[in-house]
């Protein structure tokens, strides 16, 4: 509780506070992801570093496959099919053969090829080392050569471990061997007629998987198309387990490239490389712990950085705490002061700092509120002389006097009905225009207000003034200020339809445009010529009042005075639009937000 106190209290605290949110936690989630990069970075290059290793070799041994593998165009060669096909050839024949083969090795320096040998259905053959011979069983009893029979167009990368079970038909293997074998086929019947195999020596591969490590431990292996381990390094330590075998054949026929084993003792990062030309695969096996060794030193160098950064940041803390303290207490004190409601209380600022722009930011607030207390001070004396215009224009002496004369003349005239009609108008005038002293209606009741008006008026000016209403039922609820209809209307018949000859239209409407209510006081006038229009549109943007004519009052003074008092309750967005053509009629539309509905 001490502590929350403390911290509430004073500024210092709340700064320090404010520091350590802004430095420590910042600084600790950059050192985690920093970390995390760093990490993932690490683990990634040491992927891609120890499955290029694999690959490369990968592409070495398809390049050795490859090369070798074109030699078997010999089985092609006139003389090889000619020794195949027949029983009878001569020694001659035999040397040829050789002189061919020979040939071959000198044009394409195969260093890496231990022996060529060629033979047929029957055991005879001949090689390299062993000249021309015959095999004491059938050669179509080795597996290889039977695959081959059913699969004619196959080429065999038979690995060393399977060379050895393999009856040589020279009977030489001085070294392991890796042997390609492919089927000889005659030309023109392309039925089989004997094996061509070449042995590539196998040291290279051997010598890879013994020489070359991913890491301090790691090391790599091959599998064939089925996943079995055909090549291992030699000095393997007991403790390296491989994956099991379904695995292994899931990574050779390529639906796995690489996963982390946790089975068997501590994490194994497990890779395979690229397909090879023999469908052989590349298998890569390390330590995950050596894989990510380097981020942990990153990790260590991270920590210090943070905790270093942490320990700056609370010593410039305290520096710059003692530096802004003191100048905001005498601005705090000058707040007061000014909130007791001296505003003279004025700062003077020292320096050009964040804390002197605030005290001369206060002195210019002190400034604005004087001036915003004068201006609301105009804006009720405004608002009353609007209220007191408004009033004199409902109490317009003219307009009560013609309507009491013409209700005099009906009444002589026996016209019981028609007095009857402008006494009710007249009283419903008035009682709307009092509304208990309410600024706000209903826009049903402005709307009776205006057809009371008009309609008296109508009876005094038949012969040239007829009215529409058009205001649709779902917006009568919606309220209005008091007396916004009725001055425009006044100054359409007084200034448009008066001025005319022939009879006049006065159209009263309303409608809705989005988030707005509209309503439009339409009149077929002389109109307004465009000089004086454009005075009076000047005048209503900048507030002027217009001059006195001795005209009534309500006619000079009443567009300005609903276009005064909208601006004043409802904003400046609002207010009056005036449009007009000389010689075809005036339209002024009232714009105001949607109120709600009463």
């Amino acid at each position: 509780m001490k502590l929350i106190n403390w911290i509430s209290s004073g500024l210092r605290a709340k700064l320090l506070l404010m520091f350590l949110f802004l430095t420590v936690i910042p600084l600790i989630a950059i050192g985690l992801v920093a970390y995390q990069k760093s990490y993932n970075t690490v683990y990634e290059n040491s992927k891609a570093s120890a499955v290029l290793t694999a690959d490369q070799l990968a592409r070495s041994l398809g390049t050795l496959f490859t090369d070798s593998s074109k030699l078997l165009e010999l089985g092609n060669h006139s003389q090889v099919l000619h020794f195949l096909y027949s029983q009878n050839d001569t020694y001659e024949d035999a040397k040829e053969i050789l002189r061919t083969i020979d040939s071959y090795r000198q044009t394409y320096k195969y260093e890496s090829v231990l022996n060529i040998t060629m033979i047929n259905l029957y055991g005879r053959g001949i090689s390299e080392r062993r000249g021309v011979f015959v095999l004491d069983k059938n050669p179509l009893r080795n597996p290889h050569f039977a695959y081959l029979i059913d699969n004619p167009d196959v080429v065999l990368t038979v690995p060393p471990l399977d060379a050895l079970t393999l009856d040589h038909p020279d009977g030489l293997q001085e070294k392991p061997a890796i042997s390609i074998m492919a089927a000889v086929k005659q030309r023109i019947t392309h039925e089989t007629i004997g094996f061509i195999v070449i042995d590539v020596d196998a040291s290279a591969v051997s010598r890879f998987c013994d020489e070359v490590k991913v890491g301090e431990t790691g090391f790599f292996y091959i599998v064939d198309a089925s996943g079995r381990p055909i090549f291992m390094p030699s000095g393997l330590a007991p403790d390296q387990v491989l994956p099991e075998r379904d695995v292994l054949a899931r990574m050779a026929t390529g639906a796995l490239t690489s996963y982390v084993d946790k089975s068997n003792g501590g994490p194994k990062f497990i890779f395979a490389s690229s397909p090879q030309a023999a469908g052989w695969k590349i298998i890569g096996q390390v330590n995950l712990r050596e894989i990510v060794k380097e981020a942990d030193s990153i990790r260590q160098l991270i920590i210090v950085s943070v905790a270093l950064s942490i320990l700056f940041a609370v010593s410039l803390h305290f520096f710059i705490s003692s530096r802004l303290t003191r100048p905001l207490k005498l601005l705090k004190n000058k707040m007061k002061l000014a909130a007791s409601g001296f505003l003279e209380s004025k700062v003077t600022p020292a320096g050009n700092d964040e804390v002197a722009d605030l005290g001369r930011s206060f002195n210019i607030m002190l400034g604005k509120i004087k001036a915003l207390l004068e201006q609301s001070i105009r804006e009720q004396e405004e608002i009353k002389k609007a209220e007191l215009r408004a009033l004199q224009a409902q109490i317009n002496p003219h307009f009560l006097y013609n309507t009491l004369d013409s209700i005099l003349w009906m009444a002589e005239a026996g016209k019981n009905d028609r007095v009857i009609t402008l006494v009710q108008s007249l009283s419903r005038l008035f009682r709307i225009s009092l509304n208990r002293g309410r600024d706000w209606i209903p826009l049903e009741k402005e709307i009776e207000h205006v057809h009371s008006y008009l309609i008296i008026q109508q009876m005094r000016y038949r012969d040239i003034l007829e009215y529409r209403i058009e205001v649709e039922p779902h917006l009568l609820p919606c309220s209005v200020l008091k007396m916004t209809l009725q001055p425009i209307v006044e100054n359409a018949l007084y200034h448009g339809i008066k001025n005319k000859r022939g009879k006049g239209m006065i159209t009263v409407s309303a409608q809705e445009s989005g988030r707005e209510l509209q309503l439009t006081v339409r009149d077929n006038g002389c109109g307004i010529p465009a000089d004086k229009l454009e005075r009076l549109r000047r005048d209503l943007l900048n507030g002027r009042l217009p001059v006195e004519t001795g005209e009534e009052v309500s006619g000079g003074f009443g567009l300005h005075n609903v276009h005064q008092r909208i601006k004043l309750f409802y904003g400046e967005p609002y207010g009056v639009v005036i449009d007009s053509v000389a010689g075809e009629g005036t339209t002024v539309t009232i714009s105001i937000p949607r109120g709600k509905e009463e």
